[in-house]
């Protein structure tokens, strides 16, 4: 009965505040037009389009980094595939232009979360010439998948590899780690990282603190030490190439290790790793950490118990199927409930790409809005620590950031953001208002 009483709550559920909230939270606001389009579809179906998006045409955009976009009226110059030299700045314009063109929106919105929830820092050395590559063919291909694979594809990133130093990691009593064929060349010039031999914590620590199981799900520091054991030898082949994932098996620790009270045998390799990976995936922890992020994400900065419960539970049901847990969230009473509506604050880049999103911009130079995004206070792909930016509103309303949202405002509307011109008849005064009061602030 309870799916039936559901199917109810979305068909009613077309008003215009209604659509307007799923366009806020399943995407990026919406654009002229959007919210009679969705209308006439339904909310149920606008969902369930966006949780495949390998069935909505991208007309814009394309169906991935490598396609040619078809210039549309909106915006006449395609979007730029990002390349392995493309530089912080660069890569922020391309992910502003396909978050604001782009109709596969859930899966841009959530490219964006889980980006931010697996963070790697482009300033940090050779991540530059990684990021691009750690976005398309790590993130996004895996954002509506299984949630293991997800884990795995970020373990054996070199972008990762490299942010968290586990590509240096090796055993401590082995008796020499090779520089050539295990290893690769070491990088060279100003940010050439300091060669340590030895155990390296940061990676095992972080995959259970921050992609897994969450800091309180009671793991102790030979936990820690015991998953470090089993990551040894992961590592980058020619990282000073932009090469890829390697096990070296010489810097690998091949000793017995327990991780959980999980014994993992002498002698395993590689596969020492990717049994930690089942172990943390399968965990009834990381299902609840995963199903409170994404609650927190969608619905309240304090998530609905019941809905988390909820949510996880299908986690754990569908060995960790993301796009089950999306739809469990998307289509929940606590989602679609009027208390919902304007309840989250938007980070710089939702407020940003909404605010282009909501006049019918068309952008012919992403680089002012890039740097916009710098001057509030979200540069894309550099964020420092690897939790990644707060998607809570302790941490974007605050005075200065409020002016400087403003300020952006003001000069979208009046047409002083360079690169940047409206399809919207609306008084200048009148629009700048609009995009800097506290109610478009939120989402």
């Amino acid at each position: 009965m309870k799916p039936l009483v559901l199917v109810g709550l979305l068909l009613v559920a077309n008003d215009d505040r209604a659509v307007s909230h799923v366009l806020n939270r399943v995407a990026f606001g919406a654009r002229p037009g959007d919210v009679e389009r969705v209308r006439a579809i339904g909310i149920d179906r606008y969902i369930d389009l966006q949780l495949h998006p390998e069935r909505i045409p991208d007309r814009r955009i394309g169906d991935g980094y490598d396609s040619v976009p078809t210039p549309s009226p909106l915006r006449r110059r395609p979007v730029p595939t990002p390349s392995p030299d493309s530089s912080p700045l660069e890569l922020a314009q391309e992910k502003v232009l396909r978050a604001v063109y782009g109709e596969r929106q859930l899966q841009e919105v959530l490219t964006d979360f889980w980006f931010n929830h697996f963070n790697v820092d482009a300033r940090k050395g050779p991540d530059r010439l990684m990021v691009a590559e750690y976005e398309r063919d790590t993130i996004r291909p895996h954002v509506l998948g299984k949630f293991r694979d997800l884990l795995e594809a970020t373990a054996k990133s070199p972008a990762m590899l490299f942010y968290l130093d586990n590509w240096l990691s090796a055993d401590p009593n082995a008796d020499r780690v090779r520089h050539g064929s295990d290893t690769g060349p070491t990088p060279v010039g100003p940010q050439r990282p300091q060669r340590q031999r030895g155990l390296n914590e940061n990676y095992a620590r972080e995959l259970m603190e921050l992609h897994t199981l969450g800091v309180d799900a009671g793991y102790t520091q030979m936990d820690v030490t015991e998953v470090a054991r089993c990551f040894t030898g992961w590592t980058i082949d020619r990282p000073r190439e932009n090469g890829p994932f390697r096990f070296a098996p010489r810097q690998h620790d091949p000793g017995r290790k327990v991780v959980l009270g999980h014994v993992i045998k002498a002698g395993g390799g590689e596969s020492d790793g990717e049994r930690v990976l089942d172990i943390l995936a399968n965990h009834p922890s990381t299902a609840r950490f995963i199903a409170t992020k994404l609650v927190r994400r969608f619905v309240s900065d304090t998530p609905p118990p019941p809905l988390v419960d909820r949510a996880a539970k299908r986690f754990r049901d569908t060995g960790g199927d993301l796009r089950e847990v999306m739809r469990t969230i998307l289509t929940s009473p606590e989602f679609l409930s009027p208390d919902a509506y304007g309840a989250k604050m938007k980070t710089p880049f939702e407020f940003v790409v909404s605010a282009l999103r909501a006049t019918g911009a068309d952008v012919t130079d992403a680089l002012p809005i890039a740097r916009a995004l710098q001057q509030l206070g979200m540069p894309l792909y550099q964020c420092q620590p690897p939790t990644g930016y707060k998607d809570t509103a302790d941490a974007w309303l605050n005075t200065g950031a409020l002016v400087e949202r403003m300020n952006f405002a003001v000069r979208l509307a009046t047409g002083k953001l360079p690169g940047t011109s409206l399809a919207v008849d609306q008084s200048p005064d009148d629009l700048a208002v609009r995009l800097g009061g506290p109610e478009f602030q939120r989402r």
